[in-house]
């Protein structure tokens, strides 16, 4: 069945086989357990004629919990055609993946030594999942895929790749790390916000002028003043990781635009030229629709746009102790530098091999 293509096995990508993988099981925290629920809806439409409760100020209400996490991929998969899973298809997709998910690693092997997601509630399974009959979160182009990287964005990749190169290995130092590995960075904060295979948890609290949405990975807070309106973007030359985000409201739906990003920290390859616009809307108590565009003339021609649902959670959200610098990085790197020692003797260990 092609539906089966859309999840890949991230249990598996998490637990790296060596002793890399000791380090950076040991160096990350835990994040919040949410009760399971699966909305097979599609999309705003199912919404009705649902309106929001009112903060006291009279704005919309999106404070709570919420998740993202979903088993549709932000593209469609190779094979697949159509628009909408059948409802047999996707409990296909959340039953096989369940299964793989509670695989147990072997007893004594080195991805034994990561902690056990099903044990700790953050596989996909046992995640507030607000999916949908969409086989892509992309919905603009009708492909369900991205648009072609034009010249500029795969010149910057190549300049990109050769500068990782220069650092030498991913495991040779701290610096050839990537963003995640060193706990500067993941998905989830964006924007676009993303769901990161677990912790894919968020919280959201407003204020009068001002709107807050913490990300349970990496614990990120983003705090969007809502003095868009005139559009007012911040000046050229001022540029920061998550970029700079400014809101305002069009009636149900709080509007998010944000710029000046640094290009450190590429989404799909990005440039620093990239603008994100984020659509948050109350369809139902326990449901939000989350839809943003990406316009980037530096890696694509045309803009793009993605919807992800996103569902109620409980919380609180606990800590994601993953920092730069702590203990899980170092680990790694003796790891990968034992993992060198090992292999030297044994090929000394060789007829013929040097002492």
């Amino acid at each position: 069945m092609a539906a089966l293509r859309v999840f890949a096995d991230w249990r598996v990508q998490m637990s790296r086989p060596s002793l890399v993988s000791v380090g950076w099981a040991l160096g990350l925290g835990l994040g919040a357990v949410a009760s399971p629920s699966v909305a097979a809806g599609q999309g705003a439409g199912a919404a009705g004629a649902y309106t929001a409760p009112r903060t006291p100020d009279g704005q919309p209400d999106l404070q709570g919990f919420w998740s993202n996490q979903t088993y549709i991929s932000l593209e469609r998969p190779d094979g697949v055609t159509s628009e909408y899973y059948t409802a047999e298809e996707l409990a296909a997709i959340v039953s096989g993946a369940a299964t793989q998910e509670s695989a147990q690693t072997d007893p004594g092997t080195i991805p034994d030594v990561h902690y056990d997601f099903t044990q700790f509630g953050l596989d996909r399974s046992q995640a507030a999942r607000a999916d949908n009959l969409r086989t892509s979160l992309i919905v603009d182009p009708p492909s369900g895929r991205l648009p072609p990287v034009n010249a500029a964005g795969r010149r910057r990749a190549a300049e990109r790749e050769a500068a990782q190169e220069r650092l030498g290995g991913r495991w040779d130092s701290a610096e050839a790390n990537q963003l995640d590995d060193r706990c500067l960075m993941m998905a989830a904060a964006g924007p676009p916000m993303m769901n990161t295979g677990y912790n894919s948890n968020f919280q959201i609290v407003q204020s009068p002028d001002s709107v807050m949405i913490l990300a349970e990975m990496i614990h990120d807070a983003r705090v969007v003043p809502l003095d868009g309106a005139a559009r007012r973007r911040p000046a050229a030359g001022f540029a920061q990781w998550i970029g700079l985000s400014r809101g305002w409201w069009e009636g149900e739906t709080l509007m998010v635009e944000t710029s000046n990003f640094n290009a450190k920290n590429p989404f799909r390859g990005s440039s620093e030229q990239m603008i994100v616009t984020e659509r948050f809307t109350r369809v139902a108590d326990d449901r939000i629709d989350y839809r943003f565009t990406v316009d980037d003339p530096g890696t694509w021609d045309r803009p793009w746009t993605a919807e992800q649902p996103m569902q109620r959670s409980r919380g609180p959200l606990f800590e994601f102790a993953c920092h730069e610098g702590n203990y899980g990085l170092y680990n790694t790197l003796v790891g990968a530098r034992l993992e060198e020692a090992a292999q030297r003797t044994a090929e000394a260990a060789q007829p013929g091999g040097s002492r």
